[in-house]
C-alpha cells in the first residue's frame, strides 16, 4: 500500500473510486483505513474517496510516544492529516468519520474552515472529547498485552456481528452465521489492531480525557458550521448519545440520526448500509 510523507512521520494511505468529488476518511481508535474496504465497493460512482491512517495505526510510521503522549494529541493526528492533504494534493474535501475520528475532524474543520465541505460522521467521538478512568485505561493495557482480549474488546465495538450469548463472562464472542466476507476482514483487521503503538493504546484515551476535562472544543462548537450527517447505533455501548444530542443542539448544521440494530461500527456490520448513507449524503455534491 501506498504512504505520504506528512511532516515527521509517514502515513498508510489508499483510494477507491474516481471523481470530480473527493472524500476523505478519517478513522477511529485502534482501527485503519481498511475498516470502509466491505463498503467502499458500493459507494457511488464519481467520488474520490482516500482513506488515510493515524499515526501509530495500519501502514503508518510507530512512532515513539512521548512521556505525555502530546505527540499522539487529537491536535497531532489533525495536523498530520492536514499535512498529508496537503502531499495528496488535496485541495478541497468533504469528510466521512468514525469514532475518535470525529474529534480530530473537529479540529480540522476549526483549523481550514474553508478546505472541507460536508461530514458524515458515524458513532463520532463529539467535540466534547471522552472521560476514561484508570480502569478504563488498565483494558486498554490488557488489550495491548493479549491479542484474545483484544479481540473480545473489539467484538463489542460491532457488536451485531455476534451471537449475543458469545458475550458473557469469559466466553468468546462467535459470528452469526451469514456474514459473507465481514468475519475474514474482521480477524485481519484484529491483526492490525494488535500492532498498534502505546501512543495509540494509551495516547488515546489520555487524550480524549485531557479534551473532555479542557472544554476548548465545546466552547467552539458554535464555529463548526459545515453540513453534518451523524449517525448512531443504537446498539453503540462506546458513544454517549447526550453526547451526539448536544452535538446536534450547539452545531449550526447538524443533524442526528439513530439506526436500530446496529453497534458501533456500520462500516463493519452492515457494510451495503453504511454505503448507501455514504452515497445518499455525499451523491451530487459539488468538489
Amino acid at each position: 500500500m501506498p504512504r505520504v510523507r506528512s511532516g515527521e512521520v509517514s502515513l498508510g494511505w489508499r483510494e477507491w473510486g474516481r471523481g470530480d468529488v473527493s472524500v476523505v476518511f478519517i478513522h477511529g481508535n485502534l482501527a485503519s483505513k481498511d475498516w470502509i474496504e466491505l463498503a467502499a465497493s458500493l459507494f457511488p460512482s464519481g467520488l474520490r474517496v482516500v482513506g488515510i491512517d493515524w499515526r501509530g495505526c495500519g501502514e503508518s510510521d510507530r512512532t515513539k510516544a512521548t512521556a505525555d503522549y502530546s505527540n499522539y494529541s487529537m491536535q497531532q493526528h489533525a495536523e498530520d492529516m492536514l499535512a498529508a492533504l496537503d502531499a495528496l494534493d488535496v485541495k478541497f474535501c468533504h469528510l466521512a468519520t468514525h469514532s475518535t475520528g470525529g474529534i480530530i475532524a473537529a479540529r480540522m474543520l476549526l483549523m481550514q474552515p474553508e478546505r472541507f465541505g460536508s461530514v458524515f460522521s458515524l458513532d463520532p467521538v463529539s467535540p466534547l472529547g471522552m472521560a476514561f478512568n484508570a480502569d478504563q485505561i488498565g483494558v486498554f493495557r490488557a488489550m495491548m498485552a493479549s491479542k484474545q482480549v483484544t479481540r473480545t474488546v473489539m467484538a463489542s465495538a460491532a457488536s451485531s456481528l455476534f451471537l449475543p450469548e458469545s458475550f458473557a463472562p469469559n466466553a468468546i464472542p462467535r459470528f452469526r452465521e451469514g456474514l459473507g466476507e465481514i468475519p475474514a476482514l474482521f480477524e485481519r483487521i484484529i491483526e492490525q489492531t494488535f500492532g498498534v503503538s502505546e501512543g495509540i493504546w494509551i495516547g488515546t484515551p489520555v487524550n480524549l480525557t485531557r479534551e473532555r476535562e479542557s472544554g476548548e472544543l465545546k466552547r467552539r462548537m458554535p464555529d463548526i458550521r459545515h453540513p453534518h450527517l451523524v449517525l448512531w447505533g443504537e446498539q453503540d455501548g462506546w458513544i454517549p448519545p447526550a453526547d451526539l444530542r448536544a452535538m446536534a443542539a450547539v452545531m449550526p448544521d447538524c443533524r442526528l440520526v439513530v439506526v436500530p440494530g446496529i453497534g458501533h461500527s456500520m462500516n463493519l456490520e452492515l457494510p451495503a448500509l453504511y454505503a448507501g448513507y455514504f452515497g445518499a449524503w455525499f451523491g451530487g455534491r459539488s468538489k
